[in-house]
């Protein structure tokens, strides 16, 4: 075989096996023996050993695995990857399909429904057809490359075929179907392995091997969802899915389209029965309004789409006595009471402790130690107690008190009025508290500090030298070797870690700090609207109130925290250690825009909305998600959402098209 004709069949086979893999793990269609697709598999293998330079990254063979990998690098996601908002009743779903409806004036709204399967949230990109690069969900603004990984999955087309865009972002799940994670367990059982505890563990624990070769050898599955470009061609949601398919790509073959809410109801009705028969595990349904331009229109909140939300299926229940009640203090002083139960079986795991959330909701249960209770798992994760088993009571059986001291500090507990937990006013002399703050500090979503976990946070506050997270910055590495089981190797990787962590942007140290109320978005916007510490912590209520979603609460939590005077030393002594107090700047070509507040709706034809959006802040701008008396422009393109436009209307707001934009922006 001449080198040319050696490229052409290694070609001809990559395609014939690229072909047979979609009929047999997305069309669910074989049309050639599992021995005649080995064969040719190695004979693509061997002509591949003999020309590694023609070895495409999107051959079958790559299927298998390849090299190790070093680690995981985390990468920005070009848009967040926000949650959905959770529904447990039809009445809830009626509500939602309400606001809806009111928000655009449609009497019958259109929805796409798709099953919700239990497993790991993936974010992929093509370029010119070829898969570039898939990231996992992680914060929502960055995600791990889990591409090498993700390359093994036999039901994912790395190729696509017929009319795709160019570039774009299709959003899905990886999951392990029961009969897979069945063998996998079967298999461990023989070689003496401990078993996995459920399908969605595993397929989130497979894509973070560093073995892509092992990975390949785990049953994992895929289904997608959403397809996102910057300039969108379709006009509705089910056809994009549609499109998806024709380009070789396994989207979600349950969903359907619904008109109105009797159809949607239905959907509901039927896979809260049907599901049990699949081979998966789901455990609801997302509701989407199916119109692109309506979920323009109605766009999101800081966490959630307002166009779609989660509907959950009434999940397991166990039969449980409870032994006891445990308290447990927060990093905040919130203390959580917890069912200590006789370990049970619940969707794959043995459960022996139930959050019971608060004093309120003990006596709503009504619950007491000794009774048999029923329990389930919050969202198919989290154990919580639902009921009591009142024929099982004993006869002398009396509620239990709830606690008045805290069951760490012996401080009397408060309780706010209009608030159901109680609190240990105790912060700076409470050990759960303060190394619950150092915890959380040294997070990965906050100063990443990975060499002080939960143990060594708790033992460094036993210590004593560490009393609040300012603390860590002034340890020596003479005081660490003094720590019980603390090496040589351990005392130094800390202290590398805790330096390294001063480069860690304002945001992270302020989210780190943990102000009640302050999550990560609200201290990005915090950090973007003041610009550095000291700005914030003389800020007003007026000025952090007309920063964009921080309402009274929040922006009481933040004057109170500086009002204290150690936190204002604390800010000193952050600069003074060469932490990062200030915003760090973005590139900025111009202020004409400073001040003024931008609302984008529509689809142009210059830009795309993402570029707009990149355009106006790096002139001074701000971008706001909805239509307020804050507003000073509304952007508007072709497809606005009307109910955008009756607002800007009513409240004065300016339009500006795409080529008034950029006129104001040159003037």
């Amino acid at each position: 075989m001449n080198l040319f004709d050696a490229q052409q069949r290694m070609q001809e086979l990559s395609q014939v096996l690229t072909d047979h893999n979609y009929r047999y793990y997305v069309l669910d269609e074989p049309s050639i023996s599992d021995r005649e697709f080995d064969q040719l598999l190695a004979e693509l293998q061997a002509l591949e050993r003999l020309y590694p330079q023609w070895v495409s990254p999107d051959s079958p063979t790559q299927k298998v695995g390849g090299q190790a990998i070093e680690g995981f690098q985390t990468v920005p996601h070009k848009r967040r990857m926000l949650s959905l908002g959770n529904t447990y009743t039809l009445e809830e779903v009626a509500e939602f399909d309400q606001r809806i409806r009111k928000a655009t004036g449609i009497e019958h709204i259109e929805y796409s429904c798709e099953l919700k399967i239990d497993g790991l949230a993936i974010a992929l990109h093509y370029q010119n057809g070829h898969l570039k690069q898939a990231l996992t969900r992680g914060d929502g603004t960055q995600g791990d490359d889990v591409t090498a990984n993700v390359r093994t999955l036999k039901s994912l087309a790395t190729q696509l075929k017929g009319d795709f865009p160019s570039e774009f972002e299709i959003r899905g799940e990886i999951f392990m179907h029961r009969k897979g994670f069945e063998r996998l367990n079967q298999q461990r059982a023989e070689q003496g392995e401990a078993l996995y505890a459920n399908p969605r563990n595993v397929a989130s624990g497979s894509l973070k091997l560093k073995d892509s070769q092992e990975v390949a050898k785990r049953p994992l599955d895929i289904v997608l969802y959403h397809v996102l470009e910057d300039q969108n061609r379709f006009e509705k949601h089910s056809d994009s899915l549609q499109a998806a398919a024709s380009w070789g790509l396994k989207t979600a073959s349950e969903s359907r389209v619904c008109h109105g809410l009797k159809e949607v109801e239905a959907y509901l009705a039927h896979w809260d029965k049907a599901r049990k028969q699949l081979g998966y595990d789901t455990d609801g349904v997302v509701i989407k309004v199916n119109s692109k331009s309506l979920q323009e229109e109605l766009g999101y909140t800081a966490k959630v789409p307002r166009w779609a939300i989660a509907y959950k299926f009434e999940t397991e229940a166990a039969h449980t006595q409870l032994l006891g009640i445990t308290y447990q203090v927060g990093r905040t002083g919130a203390i959580t009471p917890v069912a200590e139960l006789q370990p049970v079986s619940l969707l794959g795991t043995t459960v022996k402790r139930a959050s019971l959330h608060n004093a309120n909701e003990i006596e709503r249960l009504d619950v007491r130690i000794g009774d048999w209770v029923y329990v389930e798992k919050g969202g198919e994760i989290i154990p919580k107690i639902v009921g009591v088993d009142l024929a099982l009571r004993p006869v002398h059986s009396s509620p239990n008190p709830y606690i008045t001291r805290c069951p760490e500090c012996q401080t009397p507990l408060i309780r706010a009025e209009g608030e159901a937990q109680h609190y240990c006013p105790n912060a700076k002399g409470c050990p759960p508290q303060i190394a619950g703050r150092i915890e959380h500090f040294v997070g990965r979503k906050a100063m990443d500090i990975q060499s002080i976990g939960a143990e060594m946070a708790e033992a460094l506050v036993q210590t004593g030298w560490v009393k609040e997270p300012v603390d860590l910055y002034d340890l020596r590495f003479e005081q660490l070797m003094q720590m019980d089981r603390m090496g040589e190797k351990s005392a130094r990787n800390i202290l590398s870690g805790i330096e390294a962590s001063k480069s860690q942007p304002m945001e992270r140290l302020l989210f780190g700090w943990g102000i009640r109320y302050v999550g990560e978005t609200v201290a990005k916007k915090l950090t973007q609207a003041f610009g550095s510490l000291e700005r914030l912590m003389d800020a007003t209520m007026d000025e952090l109130t007309a920063v964009d979603e921080i309402g009274e609460r929040i922006a009481e939590a933040v004057l109170q925290h500086f009002q204290q005077e150690h936190n204002r030393q604390t800010v000193r002594r952050f600069a003074e250690l060469g932490l990062q107090v200030f915003a760090q700047q973005t590139e900025q070509t111009s202020e004409r825009l400073s001040g003024k507040t931008f609302v984008i709706s529509g689809v142009f034809s210059r830009y795309s909305r993402e570029e707009i959006k990149s355009l106006i802040e790096s002139h001074g701008g701000k971008i706001a998600s909805g239509v307020s008396a804050k507003t000073t422009y509304l952007v508007a393109g072709d497809g606005m959402g009307p109910s955008k436009l009756e607002k800007a209307e009513k409240l004065g707001v300016t339009l500006l098209s795409e080529e008034e934009l950029l006129s104001l922006i040159d003037a």
